[in-house]
């Protein structure tokens, strides 16, 4: 357990002092705080001699449960300034994790907020219970130390009886000495006359923790370690973790692209920097995530270690991406333009929403032509990008009018949303253009396969009864192929994947009668075609996990991502090994069919029944949630929707400021960054 320095009681005693001899007894304003070695920050000054009592009452909450509670005491919430927010901010800026709890205390305001991941263990109710029967009373009494060590307890204990843990701190502590705020001089004269005898008290207590640390007889003994987790446990970790930080790459990618079309490759390069380290490391947790998903045997061991490594590999790239948080911030300072940005966004907004018709009328066509099946992938992105840009639309009016009321903080954020939201809209139209496009080459590819099974069939009748069975089969299928490739209906991946199977299996009936080069020839061709067909599955279950990717799960973006290295990998290897690259693309291909089929489960088993209660029109504000641009959800999973800021701030004066927190909150429009605290949950009030 961390101790506090010895100098940080007199630092504090002076605090006090200066505050007494004032006499101004004004509070004092207070930006979110910074933790350094220590969990406990007492910008109030509040805790004075207790600092030591609260933060080994954090460590033993450490040991006994594994969770962790932070706790800061400042005089005033500002910037932002209401406590939620405050502590939202909090809680981004020091990178708090799925079980770090924050417990945030404005002394002279009168304010509380108890904060948590929306992962977190804790139910809401029992942060609520733990906020307002355990913490609340006992800043009411103004033992401020006594709060920090009752919540400390029960938090730890919470879940462990199902019982209510009654306020108090925890039996193996010290009694607290619950100072009061006084300011006058008698006050000065006690904390004057007490500072020696404090000091001492420190260093004596501080010896005596050495000594119980050396194993002397009759000291207590280290707390056990904590069990630990089981792997179900670590396998839900590594996919929360992998989905957060995806998502935050992904968001960053965007962000950059924004940043990179207002200032240029250079003045961004070392961005682009970052998001490529935060790639790399997130490739390599995917890619253990699909030595998990195989189909070899894993030993629990090697599960275990794995999906360690996959948090771990997460945690980094979020790391990475956090690092240039506050640069990018710098440079992307939406709030200081935000006139310019707003008018910057309208008229990207105007230019999108010109080319969504066009795309609606492009897949008409393609309905005319194709079958359904062939354009699941887009089938509905006209009608998801109109929801992305009347969402924008909405959002872009709204920090209208905060802007004229001055509030440039809303005006910021809002504009940032409708411009993620813009975003979606283009890729979402642009995808059917794309898609028709690849729909288009997959039938040429099917017209000059058949044609070169022609030539196949009849090499294959010359060599002899098997040789020829096969002929007959391929020949019957490469004619059924000619007729089906220029029917209305088809689906040319579906043709595709027969014409593959045809042509291998006549290859395997000729292979000895073609000459070297003969079969490099082919073997070449064949990559080539594969290594299209990978692409583009890759592409069309790209375009459509980005635009859905609030409910797009782990299993699913594992295997685009599998699939993606996979083709790079065949793309690499095809000058040397060809066989070997071809065998690897059509493994990639597998992949992104699959990865594809995953994400539109996801999305189609994505909850829709609250949509109407979040206070907008709920077509659109599903659409963003569905998108990723607010509050979204992972893998059906309601993150977002478990926060206390819930939606509501869309339709109130305050603008944006209910999409859950302030800053730079991955709930709300993104931002370049690790996922940080994303979505927190909590309860709070005054006290």
């Amino acid at each position: 357990m961390r101790s506090k320095r010895t100098w940080s009681v007199i630092v504090a005693m002076v605090a006090g002092a200066l505050v007494a001899l004032s006499g101004a007894g004004a509070a004092w304003a207070d930006d979110p705080v910074s933790f350094g070695s220590s969990p406990v920050v007492d910008e109030a000054g509040v805790l004075g001699g207790d600092l030591d009592d609260v933060e080994r009452a954090l460590g033993d909450l450490a040991d006994r449960s594994g969770r962790q509670l932070f706790v800061a005491y400042v005089g005033e919430f500002t910037n932002p300034a209401t406590a939620e927010a405050w502590a939202e901010q909090t809680a981004i800026d020091n990178g708090l994790g799925t079980e770090d709890y924050l417990l945030a205390v404005a002394v002279d305001g009168r304010q509380y907020y108890l904060s948590a991941s929306s992962d977190a263990a804790l139910s809401d109710a029992e942060l609520q219970r733990i906020s307002t029967q355990v913490i609340e009373p006992e800043l009411r009494a103004e033992d401020w130390a006594g709060a920090a060590i009752a919540g400390a307890s029960a938090i730890a204990d919470a879940n462990a009886d199902g019982g209510p843990v009654a306020p108090g701190a925890d039996p193996g502590d010290e009694p607290s000495t619950g100072q009061g705020g006084g300011t006058g001089a008698i006050w000065l004269l006690v904390i004057a006359g007490a500072a020696v005898l404090i000091v001492w008290f420190v260093l004596a207590r501080r010896k005596r923790r050495a000594a119980a640390g050396s194993g002397k007889p009759g000291t207590p003994s280290a707390p056990p370690a904590p069990p630990a987790p089981s792997i179900d446990e670590l396998r839900r970790q590594a996919g929360t973790a992998l989905v957060e930080a995806d998502d935050a790459v992904r968001t960053s990618e965007e962000e950059l692209g924004f940043a990179v079309a207002s200032f240029g490759e250079q003045a961004t390069a070392d961005f682009r920097t970052a998001l490529d380290q935060a790639k790399a490391k997130l490739g390599e947790a995917f890619a253990l995530q699909q030595r998990l998903d195989d189909a070899e045997p894993d030993t629990d061991d090697e599960r275990r270690g794995w999906y360690q490594d996959i948090a771990r590999l997460a945690g980094e790239a979020d790391g990475i991406l956090d690092a240039q948080v506050e640069q990018f911030d710098a440079l992307r300072d939406v709030e200081r333009n935000a006139p310019e940005a707003l008018a910057r966004v309208d008229a990207l907004a105007g230019t999108v929403e010109a080319g969504i018709a066009p795309a609606g009328q492009r897949l008409a066509e393609l309905q005319g032509v194709y079958a359904a099946s062939a354009l699941a992938p887009v089938a509905d992105n006209p009608a998801q990008a109109e929801a992305r840009m009347a969402f924008a639309r909405t959002t872009l009016a709204e920090a209208t009018a905060a802007l004229s009321r001055g509030e440039s903080g809303p005006a910021a954020l809002g504009i940032r949303t409708a411009e993620a939201a813009v975003d979606q809209a283009k890729l979402l139209a642009a995808a059917v253009h794309r898609l028709a496009d690849e729909l288009a080459a997959a039938d040429r590819t099917v017209a000059a396969g058949v044609d070169e099974l022609d030539a196949d069939v009849e090499t294959a009748r010359s060599l002899g009864a098997d040789a020829a069975a096969v002929a007959e089969r391929v020949a019957a299928e490469a004619s059924a192929l000619r007729t089906a490739v220029a029917a209305t209906g088809r689906d040319p991946i579906e043709l595709q994947a027969r014409f593959t199977k045809a042509d291998a299996e006549i290859d395997g009936a000729i292979q000895g009668a073609r000459d070297a080069a003969a079969a490099a020839a082919k073997l070449g061709t064949q990559l080539q075609r594969t290594l299209q067909a990978a692409r583009a599955q890759a592409q069309s279950a790209e375009d459509y996990m980005v635009a859905r990717r609030g409910a797009v799960g782990a299993d699913a973006r594992t295997r685009l991502a599998e699939a993606g290295r996979l083709i790079v990998q065949a793309e690499q290897t095809a000058p040397t090994d060809p066989a070997a690259a071809l065998a690897t693309a059509e493994r990639a291909q597998q992949l992104a069919a699959s990865a594809l089929a995953i994400a539109q489960q996801d999305v189609g088993g994505f909850d829709q029944g609250g949509a109407g209660d979040f206070g907008v029109d709920g077509g659109e504000l599903l659409a963003a949630v569905i998108g990723g641009i607010i509050g979204g959800s992972m893998g059906g999973g309601s993150r977002g929707s478990r926060s206390s800021g819930g939606f509501g701030g869309f339709t109130g004066s305050g603008g944006f400021g209910g999409f859950g927190g302030s800053g730079r909150s991955r709930g709300f429009g993104g931002g370049f960054g690790g996922s940080g605290s994303s979505g927190r949950r909590g309860s709070g009030g005054r006290f």
